[in-house]
């Protein structure tokens, strides 16, 4: 079966801003996020890439649009499935004030269990984000051939929760995994079993060196980078 490469957009306004997007229109990638994006082309450039695959929101086109611009013949498929979770009440909120909500301790604990008022549960994110890769590994497969390589750019909780379903983790453990803006990970599908080849993969290792822990109010958490041990929900917004 097909590899697919998971790509998460690069940073944007919102990610530096410390909101939580969600589906709020007109979220665009940041000065960064366009030189991350601009960057994408030369990393995959060794790889033959079958077709793309693009949540439905800008930031996620603007990622991919260098690599469509680098590859005429590439065709690119908006997928509804993979589009960022529905964070209903929360879109739009600073992540620094949503801390303090009791829900914040579920989607951090106890992921399962969580789900967003006036949105989605993550379960349900999940469950449409696999079955949507499955789809995709069966046409890709089937116009490409087995060996083919896909590339599908999405959403930082969307990325986690498929490396958790290819490795068989509880979504409860997905918030141990972390993803920086314009990451690439990488999942080979095989009949009986998936291989997860690379995550969070950025090109450069910044991001593993320890960060500058934010002052005030504004403060937002990290996903364990800076010392701290909860998940930016949505992602977080990398390193500077």
């Amino acid at each position: 079966m097909p590899t697919l490469i998971l790509v998460r957009h690069g940073r944007s306004t919102a990610n530096t801003a410390g909101v939580l997007a969600g589906r709020t229109p007109g979220v665009l990638l940041d000065e960064r996020g366009t030189e991350q994006a601009a960057a994408l082309p030369a990393r995959l450039s060794a790889i033959a890439i079958a077709a793309a695959v693009t949540s439905p929101l800008e930031r996620c086109r603007q990622t991919l649009q260098p690599l469509l611009d680098a590859r005429p013949g590439l065709s690119v498929h908006t997928e509804e499935r993979i589009s960022e979770c529905d964070y209903g009440d929360w879109s739009g909120r600073k992540l620094a004030e949503l801390s303090d909500e009791p829900l914040m301790s579920v989607v951090q604990q106890h992921p399962s269990a969580a789900a967003f008022p006036g949105g989605e549960s993550m379960r349900a994110m999940q469950a449409r984000a696999v079955d949507a890769v499955r789809d995709w590994n069966d046409r890709v497969e089937a116009e490409h051939g087995e060996d083919a390589t896909y590339v599908m750019c999405s959403h930082g909780d969307i990325i986690k929760s498929l490396v958790a379903d290819a490795l068989g983790m509880h979504l409860d453990l997905f918030q141990r995994i972390h993803v920086d803006p314009c990451s690439v990970t990488a999942i080979r599908y095989t009949r009986l079993r998936p291989f997860l080849l690379r995550v969070g993969d950025t090109g450069d290792l910044t991001p593993l060196a320890p960060r500058e822990q934010p002052v005030g109010a504004d403060a937002v958490p990290s996903g364990g980078g800076d010392g701290t041990s909860d998940a930016a929900v949505g992602g977080g917004g990398g390193a500077p």
